[in-house]
Formats: structure tokens, C-alpha cells, sequence
């Protein structure tokens, strides 16, 4: 790496270590973020909602500086940068901010690896969702939003009512 772009990567860490690895780099200040989503699990007398992140294994983190770079494989649980080529990936602040909104504001998350054709595209124009970037899609005779995160070759599915829809 002769030249160093700052913006948000990707970490692939050991499984169940994003918490850890996440916790590290805050120790670090260096800043990361770990999508996470409820879930409801069941057991055998009751039901309770858990908080899994949305991808596992992975935590987007931002590289200002060759430091950031370094220390960031000194994380316990790290196990190495996703790359493209010979080089690390970058990924796209809009990605980093819509995947930062779906998962803060939207009730029922569901990430998917499912091909889907184009859709319609949106951007949300009112609420907590605003600026949220967007296609609409048929899934289970069901208009649900898509958010394509394409670096992970995975979709990030919500359900929102039409009214919050302006076309872009």
C-alpha cells in the first residue's frame, strides 16, 4: 500500500469476536461500527429478544492513517481486511450511512443473500429514515425496501409503509 485513502473498510474477525474487536478499536480510538439487530429466540418456556450484529464476522471501520491501519490488526479476534485484488476494499460512505440507518431506525431488519432484479429507487424523504438510499421489492407477494451491500454480496430487507417513498 504506497498510498493510503482514508474512508471506512472492512474487518473479518474470529466468530462471536465483533464485540471484542469492536470494544478494542473504541479502546484504540479508532472509530468502528457493528451493525446490530433483535432478534427474538425462543426457548422451551419463553421467548426473549438477543442482539446479533447484522453481518457476522464483520465490522466496517474508518482508516484515517497507516496507524489506524496497523493497529486495527492488533485487535484480539481480528483475522485479516477484506480485499478486492491486492488491495483493501474501501466501502462507500452511503453504504456506511444507510446500513447505520436501517438498523437504528427500521423494526424488521432481514438481511438476505438472495438475487434480486433492480427495483424501483427511493430515498426516503421523511422521518427517521430520511436520506435513506433504496429500491422497492416484491419478496412473499410483499413490497419491502432493499438496501444492497454489495462488498458482502448480501441485501438488507426492510418493511416501511409508502407514505415515507420519494422517488429519486
Amino acid at each position: 500500500m504506497n498510498t493510503f485513502n482514508a474512508g471506512w473498510y472492512l474487518i473479518y474477525t474470529k466468530p462471536r469476536h465483533e464485540r471484542k474487536v469492536s470494544a478494542n478499536l473504541t479502546e484504540q480510538n479508532i472509530h468502528s461500527f457493528l451493525p446490530i439487530t433483535r432478534k427474538v429466540k425462543s426457548y422451551r418456556d419463553r421467548k426473549k429478544y438477543i442482539e446479533t450484529p447484522l453481518f457476522p464476522s464483520y465490522i466496517f471501520i474508518y482508516l484515517s492513517s497507516m496507524q489506524h491501519y496497523y493497529a486495527g490488526m492488533e485487535s484480539g479476534g481480528f483475522l485479516y481486511y477484506v480485499k478486492t485484488g491486492k488491495g483493501i476494499a474501501r466501502v462507500s460512505d452511503d453504504v456506511v450511512n444507510n446500513i447505520r440507518l436501517a438498523t437504528t431506525f427500521a423494526k424488521d431488519v432481514e438481511v438476505t443473500n438472495n438475487h434480486f432484479q433492480p427495483g424501483q429507487q427511493l430515498i426516503i424523504s421523511q422521518g427517521a429514515l430520511a436520506g435513506l438510499s433504496c429500491e422497492v421489492v416484491k419478496m412473499n407477494d410483499k413490497e419491502k425496501l432493499l438496501v444492497r451491500v454489495g462488498l458482502l454480496q448480501r441485501n438488507i430487507l426492510l418493511t416501511l409503509s409508502s407514505e415515507y417513498f420519494l422517488t429519486a
